[in-house]
C-alpha cells in the first residue's frame, strides 16, 4: 500500500510496534544484530527499536544523565508506559468488537444459502424436459420447412423477373406523374440484373429503360438550372443524378459559373449605388437602390442552394462571398479617388454591410465579418488619406493662380491680397469642412465604424499633422528653398521649369504666418472631439502636436521672407552690376542729371512696395528717424567741418577733409545697421534698402573715380536720399549707409570735389519735376 513510504510520527510508530507485538509474538529478525554490534551503534533513541538492550540502555543513560535527568526520564518512562497500556487495551477492544461482527454476519449467510439448492435442483429438470420437448417438434417439422422456404425464393424471384418486365412501364408513369424520385429508385434496384442478363434475356428491357432514364436526366437537369424550383427540389435532383452515376460535376462547374456571372452583373450595379441611394435613416429609398437589394438576396439564395445541392463546395462559396465584398469596396475606393462626401461614404458603406449581413446568414462560417473589418479599414484609411490630398490640391489651386497671374497667363487681375485671402479661406474652411466629414463618421451609427472609431481618432489627427507638414514642405519646393524627388509635392507641372516668382514667396511667408497665428488654434479648437485615446494609447501622447506644427511654420515663415528679400536684393544687384561695370569712371564726364540707373532702382522699390502692401502688415512702431538714433545726428556729408573743407578747390585740403571724416567715425557710437526682419511693410522695405545699400557700399570701393564720377554718385545718392525718406522705416540706418557710399567713392576718387550744394539741389529737383511730369497722376 505505499504506508511505509510516509514519515511516520512518534506515536505513529509506536502504535505500530504495538501491533506488531501483539500479533507477532516472534520476531526472528530481533536476534539478527548481536550484541556487540548493537553495542557499537547504541544511543538512547533505541528504546523504541526491535533489538533494544535493557541493560545498555540502563548503562548508556546513567552515563550521560545526571541524577536529576534520571529522576526526569523515570517520570517520562512511567507516563508512556500508562499510555502505552491503555492504548493497547483499546487495540484489543476494537479488534474484538470487529471479530464479534464478522462471526454474527457468516451466522446470517449460513442461514439464507439454506434450502437454495433444492430449488436449483427442479429448475435444471424443467429446463430439460423443455430442450427435450423443442428437439422432437424441429424433427417432425424439418422437411416442410425446407419446403416452405424453396418455395418462398421461388416466389421471389418470380416477382423480380416480373418487375423487371414491368420497369419501363413503371418508368413512363414515373416520368407523366414527374415521380421521379420513384423512377430512380426502380431503376437503380434492376440495375444488378441488368448488368448480370441484360445483354441477354432482358435486352429489350433494359434498353427500354435507359430511354426512360435519358428523359429522366434531362428533366433533372432542368430542375437543377431552374430558378423558380426550391432549394429542396434542385438539391433533390442533384442527388438523384448522383445515384444515376451521371457526372455532377459539371453541373457544379456550370452552376458556379452562372454565380460568377451574377455577381459580375451585380458588381455592375454597385456603380450606382452612390447616386442611388439616401441617407434617410441608412435606407435607400430608390427603385434602383430596391432593385440592388434584391438582387443580393437572390444572390445569397443562389449560394444558399449551391451550397445544400454541392456540400463540398464551402471553400469555393467562401471565396465568392468575399469576392463580392471586395468588389463593393474596389467600387468605394474608386469613387474615394474621385473626392467623395462622407455622406456618400457612409452611405456605401451602410450597403456594403447589409449585403455583407444577408451573405453571413447563408455563410457564416466564411468569416465575412472580420474580413468586411479589414476591407473597411483599409478603404477609411485611404479616405483620409484622398481627403488631406484633396485639401492640399485645393490650396495649390490657389497657389498656381498668383503664379500663372505673376506670368500672364490669367488676363484677368488677381492681387496677392487677393489670392492670400483665398489661400486662408481655403485652408481654414476646407480643414473645417474636413472636420465636419470626419465628425459625421464617427456619429454614424454602423457597427463597421464603430469598430474603427479609435483609429479614426488617430488617423485624424496623424492626417493634420502630415498634411501641414507636406504643406510645409510644398511652400519650401514651390519657392525653390528645397528640392525633393518626391512628386507628390509639386501639384502641377507646368511650374516645376519656372523661375521662382518673388511676389508668391512672400505670400507663402505671410500664410505660414498665418498658419502659425491663427489657423492653428482654430483647428485645435475644433479637433477637440478627436482627442480621445485612439490606439496609439496615454503613452505614446495625440498625434496631433500644434506646437510642433507652430514651429515648423514659424520658421518656415522666417525663411520665405528671407528668400523674398534674397530674391529681391539679387534683382537689384543685378542693376549695380550693370551700373557699375559698364561705364569708364576714370574718364567720366560731368553729370548733368541724375542717372537713369536711380529710376530702374526706384521702380524696382515701388515693385516691391506694391507687392509687400498687399501682403504684409503695417508696423507698430514708430519710424526711427535720424534724430532717434543712438549714433551720431550728422553723417558724413552733413557734418559742417567735413561740409566747409569738401566745397574747397585745393585738393589736398579736399584728402586732408577725408581723412577727418575717418577719425570723426572712430568717435561714432556704434549704430545696429541690420535688424531681424519682422513680417511688416516697413521691416521688409528698410531690410531690403539697407541690403542694397550696402551693396552699393561694396561696388563703390571697387571702382576707382575721376572728380566727375565722384560727383555723379554725389548727386544720385543725394536723390536717393530725397525718395527714400519717407519709404524706409529707419531712417537713420538709411542716411548713415548713403553717407558711407559717399565717403567709399570720394575714398576711391582721384579728385575728391564735391559738387556745390545749390548745384546739387537743382539738379535733384529737376530730376523731381520731370517724375511729376511723366507719371502726374501719381
Amino acid at each position: 500500500m505505499g504506508e511505509d513510504d510516509v514519515p511516520l510520527d512518534d506515536k505513529s510508530k509506536r502504535m505500530r510496534d504495538l501491533l506488531s507485538s501483539f500479533y507477532s509474538p516472534d520476531h526472528p529478525n530481533s536476534n539478527s544484530m548481536s550484541p556487540k554490534a548493537t553495542s557499537r551503534f547504541a544511543t538512547l533513541d533505541t528504546i523504541n527499536t526491535t533489538p533494544f538492550d535493557a541493560d545498555q540502555y540502563m548503562n548508556l543513560l546513567v552515563q550521560k544523565s545526571n541524577l536529576e535527568g534520571l529522576l526526569q526520564r523515570h517520570v517520562e518512562m512511567a507516563a508512556e508506559i500508562k499510555n502505552l497500556d491503555t492504548d493497547l487495551q483499546m487495540l484489543v477492544y476494537e479488534n474484538y468488537n470487529k471479530f464479534v461482527s464478522a462471526t454474527d454476519a457468516i451466522k446470517r449467510m449460513n442461514n439464507n444459502i439454506v434450502g437454495m439448492e433444492t430449488n436449483m435442483e427442479q429448475l435444471l429438470e424443467k429446463i430439460m424436459s423443455v430442450q427435450s420437448r423443442s428437439d422432437g417438434v424441429n424433427t417432425s417439422l424439418f422437411e416442410k420447412r425446407e419446403h416452405i422456404e424453396k418455395l418462398h425464393r421461388t416466389r421471389n424471384l418470380l416477382r423480380k423477373v416480373q418487375f423487371i418486365y414491368d420497369l419501363p412501364a413503371r418508368l413512363a408513369k414515373c416520368i407523366k406523374s414527374e415521380a421521379y424520385a420513384d423512377a430512380v429508385k426502380y431503376y437503380t434496384g434492376a440495375m444488378p440484373i441488368f448488368k448480370a442478363y441484360g445483354n441477354s434475356s432482358f435486352q429489350d428491357c433494359k434498353r427500354a429503360s435507359e430511354e426512360a432514364i435519358a428523359i429522366i436526366i434531362k428533366a433533372l437537369q432542368g430542375k437543377v438550372f431552374s430558378d423558380s424550383e426550391s432549394i429542396q427540389a434542385r438539391a433533390e435532383a442533384v442527388m438523384l443524378l448522383k445515384q444515376l452515376d451521371f457526372p455532377v460535376n459539371n453541373l457544379k462547374v456550370q452552376l458556379f459559373g452562372k454565380l460568377e456571372e451574377f455577381l459580375v452583373d451585380l458588381h455592375l450595379e454597385s456603380k450606382e449605388i452612390r447616386h442611388s441611394s439616401s441617407d434617410l435613416g441608412g435606407i435607400p429609398l430608390s427603385p434602383s437602390s430596391c432593385a440592388h437589394e434584391a438582387s443580393i438576396r437572390e444572390f445569397a439564395e443562389a449560394v444558399r442552394a449551391y451550397r445544400v445541392i454541392f456540400p463540398d463546395s464551402e471553400q469555393q462559396l467562401f471565396r465568392l462571398a468575399k469576392n463580392l465584398a471586395t468588389k463593393h469596396f474596389e467600387a468605394t475606393q474608386q469613387h474615394i479617388k474621385k473626392q467623395l462626401a462622407s455622406a456618400d461614404l457612409v452611405t456605401m458603406l451602410r450597403v456594403i454591410w447589409t449585403n455583407v449581413l444577408l451573405m453571413d446568414e447563408v455563410l457564416p462560417e466564411a468569416g465575412l465579418r472580420d474580413f468586411t473589418f479589414e476591407a473597411a479599414h483599409v478603404a477609411i484609411k485611404q479616405y483620409f488619406a484622398c481627403r488631406f490630398s484633396h485639401l492640399l490640391l485645393d490650396i495649390s489651386g490657389t497657389l498656381v493662380k498668383v503664379h500663372d497671374n505673376q506670368k500672364g497667363v490669367i488676363e484677368e487681375e488677381y492681387p496677392l491680397q487677393a489670392a492670400l485671402e483665398i489661400s486662408k479661406n481655403a485652408l481654414v474652411q476646407g480643414s473645417m469642412d474636413a472636420l465636419l466629414d470626419f465628425r459625421r463618421l464617427l456619429d454614424e451609427n454602423l457597427e463597421v465604424l464603430s469598430a474603427l472609431t479609435d483609429l479614426i481618432i488617430d488617423w485624424v489627427q496623424e492626417g493634420f499633422q502630415e498634411f501641414f507638414r507636406k504643406l510645409s514642405d510644398q511652400f519650401l519646393v514651390l519657392s525653390r528653398k528645397k528640392y525633393s524627388a518626391n512628386q507628390d509635392l509639386i501639384f502641377w507641372e507646368g511650374m516645376q521649369g519656372d523661375k521662382v516668382l518673388p511676389g508668391l514667396v512672400l505670400l507663402l511667408a505671410q500664410l505660414s504666418v498665418f498658419i502659425e497665428q491663427n489657423a492653428i488654434t482654430r483647428i485645435s479648437e475644433e479637433i477637440s472631439p478627436f482627442s480621445g485615446s485612439g490606439y496609439r494609447g496615454h503613452d505614446n501622447g495625440p498625434a496631433f502636436v500644434p506646437a510642433e506644427i507652430c514651429r515648423i511654420f514659424q520658421s518656415a515663415g522666417e525663411e520665405l521672407l528671407q528668400h523674398y528679400i534674397s530674391l529681391k536684393t539679387r534683382k537689384i544687384l543685378i542693376l549695380l552690376k550693370k551700373r557699375f561695370i559698364t561705364p569708364n569712371w576714370v574718364k567720366h564726364k560731368e553729370p548733368r542729371e541724375v542717372h537713369m540707373f536711380i529710376d530702374l532702382l526706384l521702380q524696382e522699390l515701388d515693385t516691391i512696395l506694391n507687392e509687400v502692401k498687399q501682403i504684409l502688415p503695417e508696423g507698430l512702431h514708430r519710424k526711427h528717424r535720424r534724430t532717434d538714433s543712438n549714433g551720431s545726428n550728422t553723417s558724413s556729408r552733413s557734418n559742417p567741418l567735413r561740409d566747409d573743407k569738401l566745397v574747397r578747390s585745393n585738393t589736398q585740403k579736399a584728402r586732408s577733409q577725408l581723412l577727418e571724416s575717418h577719425l570723426a567715425k572712430l568717435f561714432k557710437q556704434k549704430m545696429e545697421i541690420f535688424t531681424k526682419v519682422e513680417h511688416t511693410q516697413e521691416s521688409v522695405i528698410t531690410t531690403i534698402i539697407k541690403l542694397f545699400l550696402k551693396s552699393l557700399q561694396e561696388f563703390v570701393r571697387l571702382q576707382t573715380f575721376n572728380r566727375s564720377g565722384f560727383q555723379q554718385i554725389q548727386l544720385d545718392i543725394h536723390f536717393l536720399k530725397t525718395t527714400l525718406k519717407d519709404t524706409a522705416e529707419d531712417e537713420a540706418a538709411v542716411d548713415f549707409l548713403l553717407d558711407e557710399v559717399i565717403v567709399a567713392a570720394a575714398e576711391r576718387c582721384l579728385d575728391p570735389i564735391p559738387l556745390e550744394p545749390a548745384i546739387v539741389d537743382r539738379l535733384t529737383q529737376a530730376k523731381l519735376a520731370k517724375n511729376s511730369e511723366q507719371s502726374p497722376t501719381s
